[in-house]
């Protein structure tokens, strides 16, 4: 049965940096897109980065474009967003979701989407 679980949140200042994981069970990491979604209270939940199953692509919302970086290491079934130079507005409850539209310039779930339970991210001075 497919699993994400989400790792790495913590509480860092602004300017910081941060590794969330997704950790995939259940199936190849071979055979998944994965994206990273983030929701701030009273907020919508917004698409952060994807990347396809070969790597070959990778999506970026533009409030966080050169400061975060996606990647993905099969053989661990492991997708990484390395999170730099964070800002407060950055903070919120991170997802990692399988089966999700990944192709420019969309970063979007969809009704066969998978879900983890997110990780908290807190920018704060």
């Amino acid at each position: 049965q497919l699993q994400l679980v989400e790792s790495g949140g913590d509480l860092v200042q602004p300017g910081g940096s941060l590794r969330l994981s997704c950790a995939v069970s259940g199936i190849s990491l071979n055979y998944l897109n994965v994206g990273w979604f983030r929701q701030a209270p009273g907020k919508e939940r917004e698409g952060v980065s994807c990347i396809t199953t070969t790597g070959s692509a990778t999506n970026y919302a533009d409030s966080v474009k050169g400061r975060f970086t996606i990647a993905r290491d099969n053989a661990k079934n492991t997708v990484y967003l390395q999170m730099n130079n964070l800002k407060p507005e950055d903070t919120g409850l991170y997802y990692c979701a399988a089966y999700v539209v990944c192709l420019s310039p969309n970063i979007k779930s969809t009704a066969a989407s998978s879900w983890g339970q997110g990780t908290q991210v807190t920018v704060s001075s």
